[in-house]
């Protein structure tokens, strides 16, 4: 009896134990249950709803679309308007990554400088700072007033002799694309500049110590110190770049719209106009799941690099 009551407490410890086991381990599963709910909602499902939409014809409007296959993406990939798109795209995206890096470099080491007192740094960062903090909508407007054939820009490029009359910056087939690109450049060079900043506050100048020491000059120490102990920030900051900046809409769309003439469409736009405009919600799918997969080829570069950095 003794040995029974013994075993049967035993037993009863041993169940505690592991109940308070399992409570433990899913207790954090608990916490994350809501968003991984809402991710599911707002997330996986469109997106699994993309990609079938992708393989049929007539989706949303027909209650029993035909699958087509791959036929919306060979249409969507020998669509002159889309060829244009993605050329667009590769000079809107290469050359704001360039200028982010050039620009946000430059105001980084000019802002890490002994040479400024900690007031003037300060305000200097305030400054820079400001286009990261305006929405897409402030950026446009202000941006199209500037642009205007009567606008700011006109005047002091014609008050110094670079231009001869009015030029209509957002309007004409030859700037639209270029000036959008500077518009973009212009409001997001500000995150490389403060990445970039704490990175540089981060190298010890021990470093820079001994490379003086060494003789070496003020070039050879940005490039021998300097790039190679921001490399793996520098890279997380141009695969970041490369996918927000693709997949940029709202700057265009407010700006040119991918006008005049398709001069500045990008493939984001041409998405857009493929389903809202011209309703062809199929071609419009399979264009976003082709811009999905270069997304995600470069998370997968991405998620390698901060692994390989841990």
């Amino acid at each position: 009896m003794t040995k029974s009551g013994g075993s049967e407490k035993t037993l009863i410890v041993k169940q505690r134990h592991t109940a308070a086991w399992y409570k433990k381990k899913s207790t954090p599963y608990f916490f994350i249950f809501p968003t991984v709910i809402l991710m599911a909602i707002l997330l996986v499902i469109p997106v699994a709803m993309v990609i079938r939409y992708s393989f049929f014809d007539n989706v949303i409007i027909n209650k029993h679309p035909v699958f087509v296959g791959f036929d919306n993406f060979v249409n969507v990939l020998t669509d002159k308007t889309f060829k244009q798109a993605i050329g667009n795209t590769l000079f809107f995206v290469i050359f704001s990554i360039i200028w982010h890096i050039v620009v946000g470099m430059t105001f980084a080491l000019l802002l890490n400088t002994r040479y400024l007192n900690r007031t003037t740094k300060s305000i200097f960062r305030v400054l820079y700072s400001l286009p990261w903090m305006f929405t897409a909508s402030v950026i446009a407007i202000t941006w199209r007033m500037m642009f205007n054939p009567n606008g700011i820009i006109n005047y002091f490029l014609q008050n110094f002799g670079w231009i001869s009359k009015n030029v209509e910056w957002l309007g004409d087939r030859g700037t639209a694309l270029a000036a959008v690109t500077f518009i973009n450049c212009w409001s997001g060079y500000p995150f490389y500049m403060i990445s970039i900043l704490a990175g540089l506050q981060g190298i010890s100048t021990e470093l820079y110590e001994a490379a003086a020491l060494d003789g070496a000059g003020t070039v050879q120490t940005f490039f021998h110190i300097t790039i190679p102990q921001l490399k793996p920030i520098l890279l997380s900051l141009i695969m970041l770049d490369f996918v927000w900046t693709l997949q940029q809409f709202a700057l265009i769309w407010m700006t040119t719209g991918g006008g005049p003439v398709g001069a500045s469409e990008t493939i984001a736009t041409y998405i857009y106009k493929q389903g809202f405009t011209k309703f062809q919600y199929s071609t419009a799918s399979a264009a976003a799941v082709l811009l999905l997969l270069v997304c995600t080829v470069i998370a997968v570069f991405y998620v390698r690099q901060q692994k390989s950095e841990a």
